[in-house]
């Protein structure tokens, strides 16, 4: 697959996606990035924002198989990955799947299981592999994380570990639509109660497995600059040196930055990567992976506020 055809097949997937979820656009954008790098995604928003009928969506028009957890307080590491469970017939152990074995996984507010379920997704997302009663399983090549966290609730939720949000590709901030796309989304879903099927849109699927890893695989031989290395490498250790952040962003987030970057390029329909590419996925790479410092907190300043101060700063390559 060339890059023609990579940016043909986002251009498809957008198009399926707008057919049913309105005003999310920069979200359909960061998924497609996070889908052929090969990266996770976390959408943190207020209750009613569309993030799970964007995840199914997403799903059906990328023709990946989806699965969900809903998250509780009493969920455990097994309900996730599965179990061994004892066959009486074969006297043997059967390996229960749990719906961890998916493409898509839909983690559906993520923050309110305790962290030692949180964690059983750790290995899942850095090596798409879980290891059940000391055996290793692989997962699809093509699994991907979606997951959900609602910003507004305090009582009941557990922080994400820094661990844990490390393995996020993009932190998304999903808001409240415009005064037009609310109308559009009251006139087109006013009709009855309940999250419709993608299906009732005409949400069609127009990629497979195979496709998908094709683009992959043509967005990972993407040039890259010596130049434009340079520069994510000089912007990630800048958030290090900063004094408004008391933890800078790590060396895991300037290669998923520059592989974000790559799969950007060839969504525009570019075998190359330009400075603009990583001044645009900068935020959503790095705001979940950095901490204000004390003082910067007490003046009001915002990760997102400090990330694109850094942006300005660190000279970009022309």
């Amino acid at each position: 697959m060339n890059i023609e055809e990579v940016k043909a097949l986002g251009d498809a997937i957008r198009a399926e996606v707008g057919k049913a979820v309105v005003g999310l656009d920069e979200a359909v954008e960061l998924m497609l990035v996070a889908l052929f790098a090969s990266g996770h995604i976390l959408l943190e928003g207020p209750p009613g924002t569309a993030k799970t009928f964007l995840a199914q969506c997403f799903a059906r028009a990328a023709g990946l198989d989806y699965g969900r957890i809903q998250f509780t307080p009493d969920l455990l590491p097994g309900d996730i990955l599965g179990s061994n469970l004892f066959n009486f017939q074969t006297s043997q152990f059967t390996l229960t799947h749990g719906p961890i074995f998916t493409e898509l996984l839909l983690a559906d507010e993520i923050n309110r299981t305790p962290p030692k379920t949180q964690a059983a997704l750790l290995e899942a997302m850095q090596e798409r592999t879980v290891t059940i009663d000391g055996i290793d399983h692989k997962l699809s090549e093509r699994f991907m994380v979606v997951a959900t966290q609602n910003p507004i609730e305090s009582q009941g939720v557990y922080p994400l570990p820094e661990a844990q949000l490390d393995r996020f590709l993009f932190k998304f901030e999903v808001g409240y639509p415009s005064l037009e796309q609310e109308r559009e989304i009251v006139a087109k879903q006013g009709s009855r109660f309940g999250m419709p099927r993608p299906e009732q849109w005409g949400v069609a699927q127009v990629a497979d497995h195979a496709t998908i890893s094709a683009a992959a695989d043509a967005v990972a031989a993407n040039r890259l600059a010596d130049e434009v290395v340079d520069y994510v490498v000089r912007l990630v250790r800048a958030t290090r040196a900063t004094g408004d952040l008391q933890i800078g962003a790590s060396p895991r987030a300037g290669a998923t930055l520059a592989a974000a970057a790559r799969a950007h390029a060839a969504l525009d329909g570019r075998d190359f990567v330009l400075p603009d590419d990583v001044k645009k996925l900068a935020p959503a790479a790095l705001r979940h992976r950095v901490i204000l410092s004390p003082a910067a907190e007490i003046d009001g300043r915002t990760a997102d506020a400090v990330i694109a101060g850094l942006v300005e700063q660190v000279e970009a390559p022309r």
